[in-house]
Order: C-alpha cells, then sequence, then structure tokens
C-alpha cells in the first residue's frame, strides 16, 4: 500500500542531529577500518571507505548490544531498517522490546518519544510507526499499540493492511472481540495474515458464531486457512461439541487436499463417539487411512470408549484386537479407559482380571488406575476385595486418589473413614473440589452428622464460586432420605432464589421428596417450575409424577402428563404403565381420547 505524507515536520538542523548522538562511535563499533594508519596511502584509504558496509543481523545486535545509550539504540535501529534491502531480524526486534519500553516510560508517551526522535533530528516516516507497532506488539505492551496508532494518523500516514492487523490482533487479546471483526470487516485490502489472526484469536473464545461468519468471509476473499489453522479450527469445533460445523470444515480440508495430523483426525473421531455417532466415527477412521495417516492408541481408545458406552462391548473388543494386529502396543492410559468402560457395563470380573494383567504388561498402575479400580469395586459392591487388590500397590495420594477414596468409603458403609481422610487431605494441604466436598457430605450425613452437613454445605456455598449442581443435590439427597423432606426443601426452595446451578436430577430428588411428604400439590408447582426455567423432565420424573397422580386417581393430571410424555417419546416403565391400565378400567369409563393416549403409550 502507498503511504501519503501529508504535513511536513518543522525543518531541525542536522548538526544539532549529529551533535546529539555522537554517531562517530556508531561507526567506530560497524565499520572494518577504525582508524588511518600513517604509512597507509591516502588515495587508497578514500577508496576502501567509499566501499558500501555490508550490514548483518549479528554486526546489528552487536551493535545494538553495545550502544552508549537507548536513545542511540532506537535511532541506530531506525537507521538500519532505512537501509536498502536489510530487515530486522527477531533477535533485534526482541532486544528492542525493553529499549522501546524504557524510553516510552522516560518520554511518558509515544507521542513523547517521537517528539524527542524530532528533536533530536531523526526524520519521522511511516516506517518509524510501523516498527513502534511491532516492537509494541510483539512485546505485549498493548496500550502502547493502540497510541502508535493513533499517533501515526496523527502524523498524516493511513495505515496499511499490516497496522490494522495489528490492531485487529490487540483489540481481541484485550477481549473487544466486535472492535476486532469491525477491524477486519473495514480493511480495505485484508491478506490472510489477517484473517489468521481473526481465526486464532476466535479459536480462544467460545463465539462458535463469529468463527464460522470470518470462515466465510475468509473463503469469500478467495483465502484458505493453512493446516496448522484448520487443525486449530476443527479442535475449537470438537471441544464445543460443534460437530456439524467440524464435519463442514473436514469437507473442506478434504476438497483442498490438506493432510491433516493423527491428533486431529483422533479429536474429530472422539467428538462423534461423545455424540454416539458411531457409524461416522466409524467412516471418519476410513477416511483417515485412505489419507495416509495411521491410527495411534489415541485413536483407538476413542473409538474403543464409544462403542463400550453404546453397548457395543463386542465391537469394542473387536477393535482391539485390529489394534493389536496393526502392532500399535496399549498404553497406560487406554486401560484405565477400558476398566472403567467394563465396569460400568457391568464387566467387573473383565475389569478385575485386566487390572491383574497390567504387570504382565509391564505397566504401573496410576492414581488413575486406581480411582478406576475403586469404582468397579464399589459398582459391584465388592468392597472385601479391596486389601487384597491393593496389597503392593504404591501411587500417589493426589486428589484424584483421595476423592476415589471418599467415594468407595461413603459406598463400602464407612462414612466415618471418609469425613476422617477428608480432614487428613485438607491437612496436608490439598486444596478440595466438587467431588471432595460430595464426599464429606456424604460421608457426614451417612455418620448421622445431619446439622453439622448443613452447617458445612452453607459454609462451602458461601465460600466457593465454582460449584456445580451435583454438590446441591447430594445434599438434598441425604437430607430426604435421613427423613427430613421438610429441611431438604427448604434448602432446595433457598436454591433457587440464590439462583445456584440447579440440573433436572436436582428437581427429581425435590419433586422426590416432596411426593414422598405427601406433598403432592407442591410437587405440582416445582414441577412446573422446572419447565419455566428451561429445564426438561426425564424419564424418572415422569414415572414419578404419572405413578402418583395414578395412586390420587387425578384424572386431569394423569391425561396431560400422559399428552406430555408421547411428545417427548418417553418410555414408561412397567409399573406405571400398568398403574394407568388399571386406574382406566377401575374407573370403567372408556372413550376414544383414552384409547389413542393407550395406543400411542403402546406404540412408543
Amino acid at each position: 500500500m502507498l503511504w501519503r505524507y501529508r504535513s511536513l515536520l518543522h525543518i531541525v538542523q542536522q548538526r544539532k542531529f549529529w551533535n546529539t548522538l555522537s554517531f562517530k562511535s556508531i561507526h567506530h563499533i560497524c565499520a572494518t577500518t577504525h582508524h588511518v594508519p600513517n604509512n597507509y596511502d591516502r588515495d587508497e584509504y578514500f577508496h576502501n571507505k567509499r566501499k558500501p558496509i555490508i550490514l548483518t543481523a549479528p554486526m546489528i545486535y552487536s551493535t545494538l548490544l553495545n550502544c552508549p545509550s537507548d536513545l542511540i539504540a532506537l535511532c541506530f535501529f531506525l537507521w538500519c531498517a532505512k537501509q536498502r534491502n536489510y530487515f530486522h531480524d527477531s533477535q533485534s526486534i526482541g532486544h528492542m522490546i525493553s529499549v522501546v519500553a524504557r524510553l516510552t516510560e522516560q518520554y511518558k508517551t509515544v507521542r513523547g518519544l517521537v517528539i524527542e526522535l524530532v528533536n533530536i533530528g531523526c526524520v519521522i516516516k511511516a516506517q518509524t510507526f510501523m516498527l513502534l507497532l511491532r516492537i509494541y506488539w510483539r512485546g505485549g505492551l498493548h496500550e502502547r499499540v493502540f497510541e502508535a496508532f493513533e499517533e501515526m494518523r496523527r502524523f498524516g500516514y493511513m495505515p496499511n493492511t499490516f497496522a490494522h492487523n495489528v490492531i485487529m490482533d490487540v483489540l481481541f487479546k484485550v477481549g473487544h472481540v466486535e472492535l476486532g471483526i469491525k477491524i477486519l470487516k473495514e480493511t480495505k485490502v485484508p491478506n490472510f495474515l489477517s484473517f489468521n489472526i481473526a481465526l486464532c484469536n476466535l479459536c480462544k473464545t467460545n463465539d462458535s458464531d463469529t468463527l464460522r461468519d470470518v470462515i466465510r468471509i475468509m473463503l469469500r476473499k478467495g483465502f484458505y486457512p493453512n493446516v496448522h489453522t484448520f487443525e486449530m479450527i476443527l479442535n475449537f469445533f470438537c471441544k464445543k461439541g460443534r460437530m456439524v460445523e467440524a464435519y463442514q470444515v473436514l469437507g473442506l480440508v478434504l476438497t483442498l487436499g490438506t493432510s491433516l495430523s493423527v491428533n486431529v483426525w483422533s479429536a474429530l473421531i472422539d467428538g462423534f463417539c461423545r455424540l454416539s455417532k458411531l457409524d461416522i466415527a466409524g467412516y471418519l477412521l476410513g477416511k483417515m487411512v485412505e489419507t495416509g495417516c495411521t491410527p495411534n492408541v489415541v485413536t483407538y481408545t476413542s473409538l474403543i470408549k464409544g462403542f463400550m458406552e453404546s453397548k457395543m462391548v463386542d465391537n469394542a473388543f473387536g477393535i482391539l484386537n485390529t489394534m493389536e494386529l496393526e502392532g500399535q502396543a496399549p498404553d497406560l492410559v487406554f486401560y484405565n479407559v477400558l476398566i472403567d468402560c467394563l465396569s460400568k457395563n457391568g464387566r467387573y470380573d473383565d475389569a478385575l482380571s485386566l487390572f491383574h494383567s497390567l504387570s504382565q504388561r509391564k505397566l504401573v498402575p496410576d492414581c488413575y488406575t486406581f480411582s478406576s479400580l475403586l469404582s468397579t469395586l464399589c459398582l459391584s459392591k465388592r468392597f472385601s476385595l479391596l486389601p487384597k487388590l491393593v496389597n503392593g500397590l504404591v501411587v500417589e495420594a493426589d486428589l484424584v486418589v483421595c476423592n476415589a477414596l471418599l467415594s468407595y468409603f461413603c459406598e463400602a458403609g464407612l462414612p466415618s473413614l471418609a469425613v476422617e481422610l477428608y480432614n487428613d487431605m485438607v491437612g496436608r494441604g490439598l486444596r478440595p473440589d466438587r467431588y471432595s466436598f460430595v464426599g464429606l457430605l456424604c460421608g457426614l450425613c451417612g455418620d448421622g452428622r445431619i446439622d453439622e452437613a448443613v452447617s458445612v454445605y452453607q459454609g462451602i456455598v458461601m465460600t466457593q464460586n465454582a460449584l456445580d449442581a451435583h454438590v446441591h443435590t447430594v445434599i438434598i439427597d441425604k437430607l430426604i432420605k435421613a427423613g427430613k423432606c421438610h429441611r431438604a426443601i427448604r434448602l432446595f426452595r433457598r436454591a433457587i432464589v440464590e439462583k445456584y446451578p440447579l440440573d433436572v436430577v436436582s428437581y427429581a430428588v425435590a419433586i422426590c421428596g416432596l411426593l414422598k411428604g405427601g406433598r403432592i400439590g407442591d410437587a405440582s408447582t416445582l414441577y412446573g417450575q422446572m419447565k419455566e426455567v428451561g429445564l426438561s423432565p426425564n424419564a424418572y420424573i415422569y414415572n414419578m409424577m404419572l405413578s402418583n397422580f395414578c395412586r390420587e386417581k387425578d384424572i386431569k393430571m394423569v391425561k396431560q402428563l400422559l399428552q406430555e410424555i408421547i411428545e417427548a417419546r418417553i418410555h414408561l416403565n412397567y409399573r406405571t404403565f400398568m398403574r394407568v391400565s388399571f386406574l382406566r378400567h377401575a374407573l370403567r369409563k372408556r372413550d376414544d381420547s383414552d384409547d389413542i393416549l393407550m395406543q400411542k403409550l403402546i406404540e412408543l
């Protein structure tokens, strides 16, 4: 872009510039000949002096280090940049960050620094501001970047694409995403770097819609992301669960013939496995192999976990056989995931057998293996096996292990040990998280220390900001199970008023408590409030509510719930379905609407 100098600077005396800078000392540092020996021929000397000095990056950096002052260093830096076919390297620019920062601090503002440069005879050009922008930008001096940009315009220079790119990047970094996008759209001649800066910054935010819009603008302008940016975009969409957008970006990648790394393929496969889209995950695995990328252990771990969570255990073991045939050696993370998945599928013997085989595979269990083992024992109720299995097992007692032990003690009916362990871990300096709080509350309630549990819970909600719904749900559930329904509902009402994070499980527990206390009207009210805040009832709530209204023979509410259940395509359990049928026959009132509702329930 052409630069236009709109206003003439005040003419300064060059003699003052030379006297102030004492450039003779710089010449002594840079020149290969420092003095003229007496026996040198004068003509030969001046002939050699007329030879141009070839600037090199090491020479310039050495000179900058030896400059007697920061101001001389900056002037020399600017002078070098004006020389033909010379560009400063990264090392020199990195050195100038601290130099320019000190000078700007000394002269208060960027304008003060520029005025001082003018006063000593330095000619201010567009290139001067460009170098200052680059230095401030690389040094993370965001406020100075904005100052330099404004000074550039005050001097009559029209900022080019690079200057706009710098401002846009800084706006993104300080959180002004909308202004950054505005700068991008107002840039008359955006280049690849313009869009790349925007995409890289947007991938660090939660704004997936804006990211998608920038990609579209970039493509319309005829630019395409490079491999690194493509991988960043795909990882972003996968982490956010936006797999439709990820699939669209992957289609563009394959169309352009861009080669992706195995990590990005693994992230894509893992994202679709999490959504139980195993057919797409399998298709991606085939495409991955077609493009010449070999799946690794991480890829197979995601696939096996996905099939395990979808209750397709045989398919998961088939993938394991394929993995071993291809020479991929499973690592400890793989076996930790497999042990956990087998436990959740009720394959406890297989999980324990796999744990025993780790020593044969020359793998040393870690804290996550221990946590998976404890989960297996809790789910299988084989608490007596713990001493035998952990004999000789040495793991670091970190927060993960302590949380697993807390859960184990509560499930094993040893609540006092859970409370003791919590106190011990806090005494050793471990910072408890929400899982630790859940273990403590369960331990206190299980030990019959209800009042203390409520006091601890109230202290937790007052001091902790990052609590999730599980902490609030567990205290309400434990109070209901201890026969303290009224107290539990009071805590739940307070949680609603204080706008604590509550999920559908929280409401299910509270509604269950109200129904057990015979407060069906309050349960109906709470059911309505749950829908008002945007939470959809789950199958457990529908079955519980419908069963109670059948018991109360409230025909109006039964029909209303049946209609909602049909629309939500919820399957009733056998007991609830039979209660609805018995109520219908007991009342001996059959009409067409009842027959239609029952037929739709059967079709579900």
